[in-house]
């Protein structure tokens, strides 16, 4: 005790506590992480969300063979006197000109920007607006179409929409040109859409090669074949058209 005594006095600083000790008891905390609000979903690009539906050319698929259909005019037979009762029904009050137009955002929706099929460029006597209930037909339609393609190995095409709604303004100038043109025309109402049947949009995706080309005769029957499958369920009237090329559908 004595000898601990005299180096306690000639070493005072042995005897101090160190500063860095920490006491044996006490657990260090976990650091807190600033953590970041997770950034909101965006739309993906047109050629991402086609490629989901793209078969991968290095797996083995037993792919859908193409059917069409018996009758283009017995499957799809509804005429103007019953697709337009129903236009009516779902439909908006007809709009008189495209001024009008852009004051009903609140009962029709904008079509004209979608990956799941493609608006006409040369579309002149519509604009591409129609009531919910028709913009999702026609995007179940498109979305149909894709995934059939797909099961039967087909490269994808979208679905090209020819005419959409239509102003009194633009039947007007259409029964001008038109004498088979009707002024209790169903585009009128917002429900009614044309898909042709002899054009095709290609999907090609940026930096690669463009895709093999499809006759559009086997493009016509795949989309025969998803237009009888939904008709089928209720969701629709169809009408083949002969001379215009197209299938004259409005929601049910």
């Amino acid at each position: 005790m004595a000898v601990l005594g005299v180096v306690r006095l000639i070493f005072p600083e042995v005897a101090k506590p160190r500063e860095d000790a920490k006491p044996s008891q006490e657990i260090a905390k976990p650091v807190q992480q600033e953590t970041k609000p997770a950034a909101e979903p965006q739309e993906a690009p047109i050629h991402e969300e086609l490629s989901k539906l793209s078969p991968n050319p290095g797996e083995r698929v037993k792919w859908h063979p193409v059917r069409s259909v018996p009758s283009y005019a017995q499957c799809f037979p509804d005429v103007q006197d019953v697709q337009i009762v129903a236009a009516k029904r779902w439909g908006v009050k007809p709009v008189r000109n495209r001024e009008e137009a852009e004051h009903r955002r609140e009962q029709l929706v904008y079509v004209g920007a979608n990956p799941l099929y493609c608006i006409d460029k040369g579309m002149k006597h519509s604009i591409p607006y129609l009531v919910p209930r028709a913009a999702n037909l026609l995007s179940l339609i498109g979305r149909s179409y894709l995934d059939s393609l797909h099961i039967k190995g087909i490269p994808l095409h979208r679905i090209i929409v020819s005419s959409v709604l239509r102003t009194q303004d633009d039947v007007a100038r259409l029964q001008r040109g038109n004498g088979n043109a009707t002024s209790q025309s169903c585009h009128l109402f917002g429900t009614t859409f044309d898909v042709c049947y002899n054009r095709f949009s290609t999907v090609s995706p940026p930096g690669e090669p463009e895709r093999r080309a499809v006759q559009n005769d086997t493009l016509k029957w795949v989309l025969s074949e998803v237009l009888r499958d939904i008709r089928k369920q209720g969701r629709c009237y169809i009408k083949y058209e002969v001379k215009q090329g197209c299938f004259h559908i409005t929601v049910k």
